[in-house]
Protein backbone atom coordinates (compact mmCIF):
# COMPACT_ATOMS: atom_id res chain seq x y z
CA UNK A 1 0.00 0.00 0.00
CA UNK A 2 1.35 3.08 -1.08
CA UNK A 3 1.60 5.94 1.76
CA UNK A 4 -1.12 9.10 0.52
CA UNK A 5 0.79 12.19 -0.07
CA UNK A 6 0.93 14.38 3.00
CA UNK A 7 1.92 18.34 3.70
CA UNK A 8 5.00 18.67 5.22
CA UNK A 9 5.21 21.88 6.96
CA UNK A 10 8.59 23.24 7.97
CA UNK A 11 10.50 19.76 6.88
CA UNK A 12 10.36 20.99 3.27
CA UNK A 13 10.62 17.48 2.11
CA UNK A 14 8.58 14.38 2.30
CA UNK A 15 10.81 12.16 4.49
CA UNK A 16 9.77 9.23 6.42
CA UNK A 17 9.15 9.95 9.70
CA UNK A 18 10.44 6.90 11.90
CA UNK A 19 10.00 6.82 15.86
CA UNK A 20 13.01 4.05 17.32
CA UNK A 21 12.76 2.72 20.90
CA UNK A 22 16.26 1.21 21.65
CA UNK A 23 17.48 -1.43 24.87
CA UNK A 24 20.42 -0.20 25.21
CA UNK A 25 23.23 1.92 24.69
CA UNK A 26 24.71 0.04 21.55
CA UNK A 27 20.82 -0.13 20.04
CA UNK A 28 21.29 4.06 20.59
CA UNK A 29 24.83 4.06 18.85
CA UNK A 30 23.52 2.40 15.68
CA UNK A 31 20.31 4.43 15.46
CA UNK A 32 21.66 7.44 15.85
CA UNK A 33 24.68 5.98 12.58
CA UNK A 34 20.91 5.18 10.80
CA UNK A 35 19.84 9.05 11.72
CA UNK A 36 22.90 10.32 10.08
CA UNK A 37 23.49 7.80 7.26
CA UNK A 38 19.65 8.20 5.78
CA UNK A 39 19.21 11.71 6.66
CA UNK A 40 18.26 12.58 3.40
CA UNK A 41 15.45 10.20 3.15
CA UNK A 42 14.02 9.46 6.94
CA UNK A 43 13.38 11.64 10.13
CA UNK A 44 14.91 9.24 12.70
CA UNK A 45 13.66 10.19 16.49
CA UNK A 46 14.40 8.24 19.48
CA UNK A 47 14.05 8.74 22.99
CA UNK A 48 18.02 9.67 24.62
CA UNK A 49 16.82 7.45 27.37
CA UNK A 50 16.32 3.67 26.49
CA UNK A 51 13.44 1.94 26.80
CA UNK A 52 11.60 -0.76 24.70
CA UNK A 53 6.95 -1.51 24.47
CA UNK A 54 5.96 -0.10 27.72
CA UNK A 55 8.19 2.99 26.91
CA UNK A 56 6.81 2.94 23.64
CA UNK A 57 3.20 2.68 24.75
CA UNK A 58 3.43 5.26 27.61
CA UNK A 59 5.02 7.71 25.11
CA UNK A 60 2.08 7.54 23.19
CA UNK A 61 -0.53 7.87 25.48
CA UNK A 62 1.06 10.77 27.41
CA UNK A 63 3.29 13.03 25.58
CA UNK A 64 2.39 15.10 22.80
CA UNK A 65 5.36 15.10 21.51
CA UNK A 66 4.36 11.07 19.47
CA UNK A 67 0.46 11.10 20.89
CA UNK A 68 -0.14 14.44 18.85
CA UNK A 69 1.83 13.57 15.97
CA UNK A 70 0.41 9.68 14.79
CA UNK A 71 -1.23 11.13 11.84
CA UNK A 72 2.41 11.68 10.42
CA UNK A 73 4.29 9.11 12.08
CA UNK A 74 5.20 6.19 9.47
CA UNK A 75 6.86 3.62 11.24
CA UNK A 76 8.01 2.59 14.65
CA UNK A 77 11.30 0.46 15.51
CA UNK A 78 11.53 -1.47 17.85
CA UNK A 79 15.72 -2.56 18.49
CA UNK A 80 16.73 -4.93 20.88
CA UNK A 81 19.04 -8.31 21.51
CA UNK A 82 17.15 -11.15 21.46
CA UNK A 83 17.56 -13.28 24.85
CA UNK A 84 16.26 -16.08 25.86
CA UNK A 85 14.92 -14.61 29.23
CA UNK A 86 12.79 -12.22 27.77
CA UNK A 87 10.57 -14.99 26.01
CA UNK A 88 7.84 -14.65 28.44
CA UNK A 89 6.90 -11.19 27.40
CA UNK A 90 6.42 -11.33 23.97
CA UNK A 91 2.46 -12.25 24.52
CA UNK A 92 2.71 -8.55 26.43
CA UNK A 93 4.53 -7.20 23.30
CA UNK A 94 2.33 -8.13 20.88
CA UNK A 95 -0.60 -6.52 22.26
CA UNK A 96 1.18 -3.24 22.39
CA UNK A 97 2.40 -3.40 18.73
CA UNK A 98 -1.46 -4.23 17.79
CA UNK A 99 -2.09 -1.24 19.42
CA UNK A 100 0.41 0.91 17.90
CA UNK A 101 -0.92 -0.19 14.58
CA UNK A 102 -4.16 1.03 15.72
CA UNK A 103 -3.08 4.73 16.59
CA UNK A 104 -3.46 5.92 12.66
CA UNK A 105 -7.59 6.72 11.69
CA UNK A 106 -6.82 5.95 7.41
CA UNK A 107 -3.97 3.57 7.81
CA UNK A 108 -1.61 1.43 9.74
CA UNK A 109 1.70 2.71 11.23
CA UNK A 110 4.27 0.03 10.19
CA UNK A 111 5.65 -1.27 13.79
CA UNK A 112 9.06 -2.78 12.35
CA UNK A 113 11.38 -4.97 15.22
CA UNK A 114 14.87 -4.80 14.40
CA UNK A 115 16.52 -8.02 16.59
CA UNK A 116 20.20 -8.39 17.04
CA UNK A 117 21.74 -11.49 17.81
CA UNK A 118 25.18 -11.73 20.32
CA UNK A 119 27.23 -9.13 19.42
CA UNK A 120 25.73 -5.91 17.86
CA UNK A 121 28.71 -4.30 19.77
CA UNK A 122 31.59 -6.38 18.38
CA UNK A 123 30.13 -5.19 14.93
CA UNK A 124 29.88 -1.66 14.95
CA UNK A 125 33.67 -2.23 16.28
CA UNK A 126 34.50 -3.61 13.31
CA UNK A 127 32.40 -1.39 10.80
CA UNK A 128 33.60 1.96 12.87
CA UNK A 129 37.26 0.63 12.58
CA UNK A 130 37.05 0.11 8.47
CA UNK A 131 34.99 3.35 8.15
CA UNK A 132 38.17 5.38 10.06
CA UNK A 133 40.75 3.54 7.59
CA UNK A 134 38.69 4.28 4.80
CA UNK A 135 38.72 7.72 5.55
CA UNK A 136 41.99 7.61 6.07
CA UNK A 137 43.55 6.08 2.71
CA UNK A 138 41.31 8.87 0.74
CA UNK A 139 42.80 11.59 2.48
CA UNK A 140 46.78 9.98 1.50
Amino acid sequence: MTRKKRDCGSRGTEKAIIRVFCAGESEQAYTEYLKKKFSDVAVIQYPKEPGLFDRAEDRFKKDPKYRDYTEVIDEVWFFFDVETKDVNKWDERYRIIKKLRKLRKDQNIRVRLLMTSGCIEYWLMLHKKLYEAIEYLERL
